[in-house]
């Protein structure tokens, strides 16, 4: 990448850092997305299939561990740290792979599954801020999205996974057949246990790396450690002016949080902007191509192990258009991106419901499938996070965070839980159509209000926001 020919910065040091931070995001996109590829046996081996609402709770009721997660991690992260945070979220993650996989019933399954929500939770939140407060304003953008390539990849990892586990399914297998199968009564455990081993290296990695400066930079004995962290990371020259900066913008503000002052006129509106977006990047609808691949591709007549395979494919796709959206995030800016997304998924979407309304299936509808995947994982999937992460004042960064990341997995909840409802009441076509339109109101707002914050360092974004 370009940005590392510039000798001005410790690259190593910092990459390394945010890489670690960053196994967070890995670990979020493994748990969520796992479940959809153990789906199709676990709801056999608990006797789930045909009851409509365990199966939608069964898939959904990690988001609501997600929604108390990002809740705690606001508040909690403001008073103790990014870094002990973090912490917790990956023994959370380690807890939750091994209890979920050795669930004996529905009932031990979903405690298990809302604890790993709650890990989504504090990783999804601190991970990306953590990144953000460490980085530099130039180059914040690239590293932020470390953490989202880093989501892609544990999808990936979790539906390689998934499939590589999973025997063959013969194409006329019923439910008897799959719930006294290999992949019913142990398959699915072991999709599960396999988190827990990023888990635990994310786990002794993060005693390694440092308090986030910017945090630390809020008691006034710590910022000699607030300027070394500087210094390692740009030199005693930008240790100085970045401390400088962050301590100017804490000294105007008075020095204790309350839940009124997020609703002071000028953070309002930083505030109002920020969940938004998180309700957009969810209401957008790509995700239930991840939790409802299964109902997805059955509906265009693929067979259980064709589907598996499919949901790989994917994956890769996510992955690779997650790199170009990394490298031109802080080129082509935030807000080109994320209206080249919200645009681009509203065609999609409306193509993709014709094609089901005209039951045009196999290939072409799995094209669609991979197009509106590649798009938002260049656009709206990392580039929301960024924003997120730049937007908020740096005293009430965690607080107001938390707020956006619960309205974000609230949304999920929401998207998710609905869709089977929105399947049934519309048909897939419907859904979709629905989806593009809920796209064209976001590229609406977006273009509306949705200011440019590429090159800028947190303070000056604040400054800028709070002024308007």
């Amino acid at each position: 990448m370009a940005l590392f020919k510039s000798r001005k910065y410790n690259w190593g040091y910092i990459f390394g850092v945010s890489l670690v931070s960053a196994m967070g995001g890995l670990l979020f996109g493994y748990d969520w997305v796992v479940i959809g590829g153990a789906k199709p046996f676990y709801e056999p081996f608990f006797g789930i299939t045909g009851n409509p609402s365990l199966q939608g709770w069964a898939m959904s009721c990690a988001l609501a561990g997600c929604i108390t997660g990002s809740v705690l991690a606001g508040w909690l992260s403001d008073r103790y740290g990014r870094k002990k945070l973090l912490i917790l979220s990956a023994l959370i993650f380690i807890i939750a792979s091994i209890g979920t996989g050795s669930a004996g019933t529905i009932q031990e399954f979903i405690i298990f599954r809302i604890c790993g929500g709650i890990g989504i939770g504090l990783a999804s939140n601190l991970s990306p801020v953590y990144i953000a407060e460490i980085t530099p304003g130039r180059y914040r953008g690239a590293f932020v999205s470390i953490n989202q390539l880093t989501i892609v990849i544990g999808i990936l990892v979790a539906q390689i996974i998934n499939w590589r586990i999973a025997e063959p399914v013969p194409s006329d297998a019923d439910i008897q057949y799959i719930m006294n199968s290999w992949n019913g009564q142990t398959g699915w455990r072991w999709m599960f246990y396999a988190c827990a081993v990023p888990a635990a290296l994310f786990f002794l990695l993060m005693w390694m790396v440092p308090e986030s400066p910017r945090w630390l930079a809020k008691r006034p004995e710590k910022r000699e450690k607030v300027h070394n962290i500087f210094a390692k990371i740009g030199g005693k020259e930008y240790a100085d002016s970045e401390l400088n900066a962050v301590v100017e913008t804490l000294n105007s503000d008075s020095s204790k949080i309350n839940l009124r002052e997020l609703f002071k006129p000028g953070i309002r509106k930083i505030l109002v902007l920020g969940i938004v977006l998180a309700i957009f990047q969810q209401w957008c609808g790509i995700n239930v191509i991840f939790n409802y691949a299964q109902e997805i591709f059955a509906n265009a007549g693929y067979s259980v192990s064709d589907i598996l395979f499919n949901i790989v494919i994917t994956g890769s796709v996510n992955l690779v258009f997650t790199f170009v959206g990394m490298s031109t995030v802080d080129r082509l800016g935030r807000k080109a991106l994320m209206l080249l997304g919200s645009g681009g998924l509203a065609v999609i979407f409306a193509v993709t419901g014709t094609m089901y309304f005209t039951r045009l299936h196999g290939i072409p509808l799995l094209i669609m499938v991979v197009t509106a995947i590649a798009f938002y994982a260049m656009t709206l999937a990392p580039v929301t996070w960024v924003v997120l992460s730049e937007i908020f004042p740096n005293r009430i960064r965690g607080a107001a965070m938390a707020i956006a990341t619960f309205s974000l997995w609230s949304a999920c909840f929401v998207l998710t839980y609905t869709f089977p409802l929105l399947n049934s009441l519309l048909n897939v076509s419907g859904t979709f159509w629905l989806y593009g339109t809920i796209c064209i109101l976001g590229f609406i707002f977006i273009l509306r209000k949705l200011p440019e914050t590429k090159g800028k360092s947190l303070e000056q974004i604040e400054n800028e926001l709070s002024s308007k």
